[in-house]
């Protein structure tokens, strides 16, 4: 059999696929050690091993089968994918509204080059419009890509970057922004530019997708059409995040970008509003409102810019026994701020204190959150809390952890001075602080309660 149909296979890989005729792209049933397998049979990336069998299964999700395990292979079927990006112009509606699609690097609209492992984005209009033709009935659109880093890399010079390219899209008249992102750090970028880009005339909308374009559970075709539909439509002038909202493909939900947290490392409805409720759902067709407090849609085009950030801020996620060493070794290093992660009501042990006196004599600024995720930080309640707030913690109520890690960074990048820090910590930018929180904002379902179990089994689809 030609070497050409199995792409990128060598040496054990190889000759098993040659012994039992299985081609790549081949529909092919495997009996192992381990169980039967079915499903097609993918190109193995360069470089890797010569020990497995990359196969594409029903549900989405490539596995690699170890070639030890193999009994018995048959290919039952042949159907070669194409995974090349189609491109069709994007088409000019007149009406419809203009929207800036800015890439960071995310993989919401792209397709996965088996041979290379590589991932091949569909950016340009005529790809976006090909890969998902519905965008042409939502909006008029431009793109830019100004980032090509995974998530993890975005950091504080890709947030002053980007909140300067979105004001200049907005001062150009651009009706709506959304910006590709991956889901790992979507978070951390909605709060930098929540604080980075105050009073925007329109929305501002972050998505990704938590599932790759090949897979037939893909989120992202959809995810991308309610970004855009909230962007060019929606009368949320805000930065948010749009990602799904059940696991389902029944809507999305809008996020305000200093509220909302990926809760979950794989489901598609990862994304959940904390301590309050979303903003609204969105469908391609529609918003339908949750949230009665939100800034409006305006018609000009004025937009505050505050593109600073300083990189001397890190955030302590406090555990037990924890030792003085660890604030002393920052202080050392010249960090000028830190965000704890606070136990209960936000504490830490007393072992900690001569290192925080240290830390506070030396003009460090240290702020309060808590792990409980949901709830208020309270340091008036026992003496634990009062004597940090005496060595120079502050409280920050019910904000994110995260978000706090973002605004100390955020507000260090304009002034050292005490006070000014913390005026800028504790106002509320968009209720990054809230007054309360509301009943509904709070909400665990715990499987195998009984009246939890009759609600799932109502609702799951």
């Amino acid at each position: 059999m030609d070497k050409d149909i199995f792409q990128g296979y060598t040496g054990r890989a190889l000759t098993m696929l040659q012994k039992y005729h299985v081609r790549v792209w081949g529909k092919a049933v495997m009996e192992t050690t381990r169980g039967h397998f079915e499903g097609t049979v993918l190109p193995r990336a360069e470089h890797q091993d010569d020990t497995h069998i990359v196969m594409k299964i029903a549900t989405g999700y490539n596995i690699g089968i170890d070639i030890e395990t193999i009994t018995d292979m048959k290919e039952v079927g042949y159907s070669k994918a194409n995974y090349a990006i189609p491109e069709k112009e994007f088409p000019y509606t007149k009406g419809l509204p203009s929207v800036k699609l800015f890439g960071t690097g995310g993989t919401i609209a792209s397709r996965l080059d088996y041979r290379t492992g590589a991932v091949i984005p569909a950016f340009s209009p005529g790809e976006l419009y090909g890969a998902v033709p519905e965008l042409a009935d939502i909006c008029n659109l431009e793109t830019e890509k100004v980032f090509a880093v995974f998530s993890e890399n975005m950091g504080p010079t890709q947030y002053i970057a980007l909140a300067k390219a979105i004001g200049k899209e907005i001062e150009k008249g651009t009706e709506g922004i959304v910006i590709g992102h991956g889901t790992d750090t979507l978070q951390h970028t909605a709060a930098a530019l929540t604080f980075m880009v105050q009073n925007p005339p329109v929305p501002i909308v972050l998505v990704g997708s938590q599932r790759s374009s090949d897979r037939p559970s893909s989120d992202a075709a959809l995810n991308l059409m309610h970004a855009m539909y909230a962007a060019g439509h929606g009368d949320i002038a805000e930065v948010m995040v749009s990602m799904f909202g059940p696991t389902s493909d029944d809507y999305g939900l809008l996020h305000k970008g200093t509220r909302v947290r990926k809760m979950h490392s794989s489901y598609r409805s990862t994304f959940r509003t904390i301590g309050d409720t979303p903003l609204a759902m969105v469908r391609r067709t529609g918003i339908e409102h949750i949230h009665k407090n939100y800034k409006p849609r305006r018609k000009d085009t004025n937009v505050k810019i505050f593109p600073y950030f300083s990189d001397q801020v890190t955030m302590i996620y406090y555990y037990p026994g924890m030792k003085p060493e660890i604030i002393d070794l920052l202080v050392d290093q010249g960090y000028k701020g830190i965000v704890f992660v606070g136990t209960g009501l936000g504490h830490v042990n007393r072992e900690l204190y001569p290192a925080i006196e240290r830390a506070n004599e030396k003009g460090v600024h240290m702020y309060m959150t808590l792990q409980t995720i949901w709830g208020y930080v309270h340091m008036f309640v026992y003496d634990t809390g009062r004597d940090m707030m005496a060595r120079g913690i502050v409280p920050t109520g019910n904000m994110l952890p995260e978000v706090a890690f973002i605004k100390l960074g955020w507000a260090l990048g304009q002034t050292n001075d005490k006070e000014e820090v913390k005026k800028l910590m504790l106002t509320s930018i968009n209720d990054e602080i809230t007054e309360r929180e509301p009943y509904n904002g709070y909400l665990v379902y715990q499987g195998g309660v009984p009246e939890v179990e009759e609600f799932v089994q109502k609702t799951r689809k």
